[in-house]
């Protein structure tokens, strides 16, 4: 098993954290995983891009996921007006592969629907959003409602392992989180006062994330 994905969006949506939660979870499922941010200087509502790379076997490679299995685009202003460091977003997209889109509506141009229907892709809508406003009450769930749609398209990692991946992330274990993203951790830590019903809000995202794509209404 290889999967490689490549997830855009802005600043402040928690890719770096929904990347790391994915990586923790490979691991727990027992698979190697490695684990890449990228952004620039700028901080919120900058492009930003995560990179996870899960397999079986010992990974080598580095860096920024070139030609991915998965792309998961997190804002639809990515795709809407070229926000993102790959041009276009889905540049070196492997045949085949998966496109999840936080998004109500269909988002792609003619030229950009053509060229992934000519690699085979297979396109979701999920509206991670709206989710996680009305699962969890605040749009800082959005990226635990795109991992529960990214495993329920890929299969990539087990539910079970993503929720003890949550539960070591935000439940005092040792991970230690980068300047912004450990800022980002005080804002739902306050938003809920206990770490517990904080990773049941957010589990409670991923599974109707997860059953949406399930039922077929991506």
């Amino acid at each position: 098993m290889r999967i490689d994905l490549r997830m855009s969006g802005l600043g402040g949506q928690g890719l770096v954290t929904a990347a790391n939660l994915l990586g923790m979870a490979a691991v727990n499922d027992g698979h190697c995983s490695v684990v890449v941010p990228f952004f620039g200087a700028e901080k919120r509502l900058a492009p930003t891009e995560s990179y996870v790379r899960i397999s079986d076997e010992k990974i080598h490679e580095r860096g920024e996921v070139g030609y991915p299995n998965a792309i998961v685009v997190f804002h639809p202003d990515v795709i809407l007006q070229d926000k993102c460091f790959t041009m276009p977003f889905y540049s070196g997209f492997r045949r085949g592969g998966w496109l999840i889109v936080n998004a109500d509506r269909p988002l792609l141009s003619e030229r950009d629907a053509g060229a992934l229907a000519d690699l085979e892709a297979r396109v979701l809508y999920v509206p991670a959003s709206r989710i996680a406003r009305e699962v969890a009450g605040t749009e800082l769930a959005t990226n635990m409602a795109i991992l529960g749609a990214v495993v329920g398209a890929t299969g990539a990692v087990t539910l079970e392992s993503l929720e003890q991946a949550m539960a070591q992330r935000f439940g005092g274990a040792k991970f230690v989180a980068s300047g912004t993203t450990a800022v980002l951790d005080d804002v739902l830590r306050r938003k809920y006062a206990k770490v517990k019903d904080l990773v049941d809000k957010n589990m409670e995202s991923i599974r109707v994330a997860l059953a949406f794509v399930q039922n077929g209404k991506g």
